[in-house]
């Protein structure tokens, strides 16, 4: 009976005692009809039904983390642990809400004591997937401190970059980072605290492992309103300098329980694995907001590097119940697949990018499940995505979300028919959906940029079918010009990639004296094709991509090269190969 606790048996359970307060859980529904659904047999249904009301005080921490605290006190959700992390070196650490509760007001108390951090003032976090990483997203939540996530890849000057724009007054992070911190400290004139973890000292540092020790768990949890600014995510630079997002305690506190409920599908009995980079936004869809407002276990594994076997392996030892990882990985698992199973996966998606129709269905013949793409950006939750109980079409991105009225848009803000190709936008005016950032931090003109008549303009091109389904084509900037056709980078990717010589492949545009410009692929190589002979390879890749998708948009011209410049996040950097090609002209 547990196991069938969703959102809506905690709305009822009528443990929150002050559910007529705008600040509580309660409020986030006007009907419990519109929440009941857990996939969409019946999508236009509930998409017109769904209703989501934005109290005038909400955090996430206070009304819902220590809710679900409520409801395992009272014996009213599973045994599940709140969060469960392990490592490759047997280490393993499980939290209840009740135990997240207690450490995270810790960590609250020295931020705002031994730091001397205020309510909205900003940290920058730069940690693995250590337990620490998820303390530090709560206590934030907790003193209505800011959060600026920061992948551990970045480099001394990333750092300094975020530090500057961002005016952190705290960096945490761990003693691998911390010399590439000490390097530039002296550059960020805000910059006046530091917290290490680490299970050695380090001068000028706060060692946070030690000062958890001594830390007292008595803390009051800030009283938020629903549109301050509660995180700033860098976004991935793929088209120029990152910029600073940012979310409030409703866009995404609440705005995620979309992905939750109708595309993660979870419920209390979960147990979501989200393999994403803590720097991203994708960990807080993933890896916090979404699992954590439906009740669901957060399970997380410390892997140095993407370990295709190791990941498989773990889907066959634990229970994991959901699974979220990037199109790239799902590539890397298929190819590594053997005899693996899953006995307690049911549910699979994917994001960031457009996933290869040709890995989903090798994926689908070797577990049974499908995967389920999602479309969002740093900006936003869950624009468009493919859910349970919906027929899949591969390679769309599925249809809109509950949480946004999306539609194809020319170049006037004017709605595009069925088929057009246009550019992706999300009615934002007069009313501003809940799941839309706040805006751009101190860049007014990018921010007022983004808008065309009513809409928000997601900077991506792409189409709607006959049957309400959505398809990215490709980034705006990245749309290819040949001859009079249109052509998108994605769909000729997809195509090289299907060819056994290729690894990755990334296609631009370059310039032509005839056609003015034509399609090149930048291709790797798997290791067994690198001897190959190279021009027999070229012609043999074009002929396969001419018998695979429509002729006109085979790769003119082809490159082999030993790897794809990227941005920190993974993503390929087309921007950085275009000009390389434009630049010889």
């Amino acid at each position: 009976m547990l196991a069938l606790f969703t959102m809506e048996t905690l709305l009822r359970a009528k443990c929150f005692r002050h559910l007529a307060i705008p600040g509580s859980v309660r409020v986030l529904y006007k009907d419990y009809r519109t929440v009941l659904p857990q996939n969409f047999s019946n999508y236009e249904s509930v998409k017109q039904e769904f209703k989501l009301e934005i109290p005038e005080y909400f955090n996430f921490a206070k009304d819902v983390l220590d809710q679900w605290t409520n409801m395992e006190k009272a014996g009213k959700r599973p045994s599940n642990p709140a969060f469960w992390w392990i490592n490759g070196n047997g280490e393993e650490v499980r939290w209840s809400f009740e135990e997240l509760g207690s450490l995270s007001r810790k960590f609250a108390n020295i931020l705002t004591e031994a730091c001397s951090l205020q309510r909205g003032d900003r940290v920058i976090v730069i940690l693995p997937k250590i337990p620490e990483w998820w303390l530090a997203n709560v206590a934030c939540l907790r003193t209505g401190i800011v959060l600026i996530p920061g992948t551990t890849q970045l480099t001394q000057k990333d750092i300094l970059y975020r530090l500057q724009s961002s005016k952190a007054k705290c960096i945490i992070t761990n003693e691998v980072l911390a010399p590439a911190v000490d390097a530039v400290a002296s550059k960020c004139e805000n910059l006046h605290s530091k917290l290490i973890v680490s299970q050695k000292p380090k001068d000028g540092w706060g060692n946070l492992k030690e000062m958890m020790k001594h830390a007292s768990d008595n803390h009051t949890c800030v009283k938020t309103k629903h549109d301050e600014m509660m995180a700033i995510y860098f976004t991935s630079g793929t088209s120029g300098s990152p910029k600073m997002t940012g979310h409030t305690h409703s866009s995404f506190g609440l705005g995620l329980s979309v992905n939750g409920r109708f595309w993660l599908d979870l419920t209390p009995s979960d147990v979501m694995w989200n393999t994403s980079d803590t720097g991203w936004a994708k960990s807080a869809w993933s890896s916090v907001f979404s699992p954590w407002i439906q009740g669901a276990c957060v399970f997380a594994h410390y892997l140095p590097h993407f370990e295709p076997t190791s990941i498989l392996q773990t889907l066959s030892k634990f229970p994991i119940t959901v699974f979220c990882s990037a199109p790239t990985a799902y590539r890397m698992l298929v190819r590594n697949m053997t005899s693996c199973k899953f006995k307690s996966l049911k549910h699979c998606v994917s994001a960031g990018e457009p996933i290869n129709p040709e890995v989903t269905e090798q994926w689908r013949k070797r577990t049974g499940l499908d995967i389920y793409e999602g479309y969002g950006q740093t900006e936003t939750v869950l624009i468009c995505g493919n859910f349970k109980g919906m027929k899949i079409k591969p390679g769309s991105m599925g249809k809109p979300s509950p949480a946004f009225d999306v539609k194809i848009l020319d170049v006037n803000g004017n709605v595009l028919p069925p088929g057009q190709e246009g550019d992706i936008g999300i009615q934002a005016l007069p009313k501003r959906p809940f799941g839309l950032f706040a805006h751009y931090i101190d860049n007014p003109t990018k921010t007022a940029s983004t808008l065309r008549g009513n809409f928000y303009i997601t900077g991506d091109r792409g189409y709607m079918d006959e049957d309400g389904y959505f398809w990215f084509v490709a980034r705006s900037d990245d749309i290819i010009l040949s001859s009079g056709y249109r052509i998108g980078p994605f769909e000729v990717e997809s195509a090289l990639t299907e060819h056994p010589a290729v690894v990755e492949a990334a296609v631009v545009s370059s310039p032509d004296p005839i056609r003015g410009e034509v399609v090149k692929a930048f291709i790797v190589l798997t290791p067994e094709y690198k001897s190959h002979d190279q021009e027999q390879l070229k012609k043999e890749i074009q002929e396969h991509v001419k018998k695979t998708t429509a002729p006109y948009k085979y790769p003119r011209k082809v490159e082999f090269v030993q790897e794809l410049p990227k941005t920190i996040s993974g993503k390929i950097k087309r921007n950085e190969l275009r000009k390389k090609e434009w630049e010889t002209i």
